[in-house]
């Protein structure tokens, strides 16, 4: 087969390689390149028949660079080529990188028989000086199957300071016990929390109680984190005191099925975007219509951190949004925008690296989609409801409205031309969004009515006068 590259832009938008529609759908295996090693290409999963297809991400000295696709299997991939085509196609930021390291870019000789970068020093703009304890969390419910992988990586984490925090949330077995015991036997750094009030929101504020670390990053039990991940994190903040969160790159672990492809396909602006961005409401406001209130932009919960003393600024997590609740999502999205309302500014920082296993068959697929469209249009009435920021809202719908078209355009466009999108995939989120407020008016009469945590006092005083 003839090998064929392109690359993802920066922004994660263009250059996305279509398969011709007269040819069998191919599933992508991918992986990285790191162009300061000599060994391979690795990947999160292992190669599989459906795998057609490669997706490459370069990095040098741990820092992306961009992506190579190519109309190649796995087991096919030549490393030393594909480092000589990555120092072409991402010269500028390969060129970026090494000066301020202070390293020649060697030439490139398609002859040679390896094309690898020297290694990194302290000068590394990749590299940080310890900031602390950095306290990691991972909530998780009745999941030990797929918990166990993403502990072994967080074993791996090479930041030495740390703490790793497992709230298991309302379980129903002590598997998670059992295996977070396992690990603990081997490292210490682990310990386990059982929250017994279910949801998302309840169990990461669970964290921020127990954790005692500078720094507090969260990160789900789907997730594989890459080594440097918190150095990424902590990378973000340097970028100046006023920075309270900082997000990252979720990369996409693997593309086995058309609903894989198709999540693939939505989620470009966390998983394809390889330049660092700020966000506050000053200098850093990006120009949307949306803006601050756009969804998506500035990450996911999958990847985020939150310094301290910005949690008293912010309250913690708002329990009638989230995982586990009636509305099923939209935590995330409202402690993002209200780090920006206190203040902060949130730093993306695609050097702060992970990869999530998408869901695999259509039907948890479509359920997850519903839980998109419930949280946000749950997060969004809250902001509607509050006399603080609901006039701002309104003004915004229209444009909210357009952009859902534009969100449904574009992943058709960068879905392959030979996959259609999952069976009610578009008509499951747009029910969520419908039911949404409904369900927030039900989440809040619930949480009242169960005594909520002190934590949730300054969630509302914060707000103001929402339902």
């Amino acid at each position: 087969m003839t090998q064929s590259v392109t690359f993802v832009a920066a922004d994660g938008t263009d250059d996305v390689p279509i398969n011709d529609s007269d040819a069998a759908w191919s599933g992508t295996w991918c992986g990285e390149l790191e162009l300061a090693a000599a060994g391979p290409v690795t990947g999160m999963l292992p190669a599989e028949p459906v795998h057609r297809l490669s997706r490459v991400l370069v990095r040098v000295h741990g820092e992306p660079l961009g992506y190579l696709f190519l109309e190649q299997q796995p087991g096919h991939l030549d490393a030393d080529a594909l480092r000589r085509q990555a120092a072409v196609e991402f010269a500028t930021g390969l060129s970026d990188h090494l000066a301020a390291d202070g390293i020649a870019l060697p030439s490139i000789d398609s002859h040679s028989a390896g094309y690898v970068i020297a290694p990194a020093d302290d000068r590394c703009r990749n590299r940080t000086m310890p900031q602390g304890l950095v306290s990691v969390i991972v909530c998780t419910r009745n999941r030990s199957d797929i918990l166990r992988p993403c502990l072994d990586r967080l074993t791996a984490l090479s930041y030495s300071d740390l703490e790793i925090l497992i709230i298991d949330n309302a379980p129903s077995d002590t598997r998670t016990r059992e295996l977070v015991a396992e690990i603990r036997s081997r490292d210490a750094r682990f310990r386990y929390l059982c929250e017994p009030r279910p949801g998302l929101s309840v169990a990461r504020n669970r964290g921020l109680v127990e954790s005692r670390g500078r720094f507090i990053a969260y990160t789900d039990d789907d997730v594989a984190v890459d080594p440097g991940w918190i150095d990424g994190l902590l990378r973000g903040f340097t970028a100046g005191p006023s920075v309270g969160c900082v997000t990252g790159l979720v990369c996409t672990a693997g593309v086995g099925s058309p609903a894989e492809a198709y999540f693939d396909a939505r989620s470009p602006s966390w998983s394809a975007r390889i330049e660092p961005e700020q966000f506050d409401l000053g200098e850093h406001r990006r120009e949307s219509s949306l803006f601050p209130y756009s969804a998506g932009i500035y990450g996911t919960g999958a990847n985020f951190a939150l310094r301290r003393e910005l949690v008293e600024a912010t309250g913690p997590f708002d329990e009638s949004l989230g995982a586990g609740t009636l509305t099923r999502g939209g935590e995330d999205l409202d402690m993002f925008v209200r780090v920006l309302r206190a203040g902060f500014s949130i730093m993306y920082q695609p050097a702060a690296l992970v990869w999530h296993h998408h869901r695999a068959d259509d039907e948890a697929l479509r359920s997850q989609l519903f839980g998109y469209g419930s949280g946000m249009a749950a997060y969004l009435v809250k902001y509607l409801l509050s006399s603080k920021t609901g006039p701002d809202i309104l003004k915004r719908i229209p444009g909210g409205l357009l952009r859902m078209r534009h969100i449904r355009r574009d992943t058709a466009r960068r879905m392959p031309t030979t996959v259609a999108a999952p069976r009610g995939a578009w008509t499951r989120e747009g029910a969520g969004m419908v039911a949404g407020p409904l369900l927030y008016a039900r989440a809040r009469r619930r949480l009242r009515t169960n005594a909520p945590s002190t934590l949730l006092t300054k969630n509302e005083a914060l707000m103001g006068d929402e339902a």
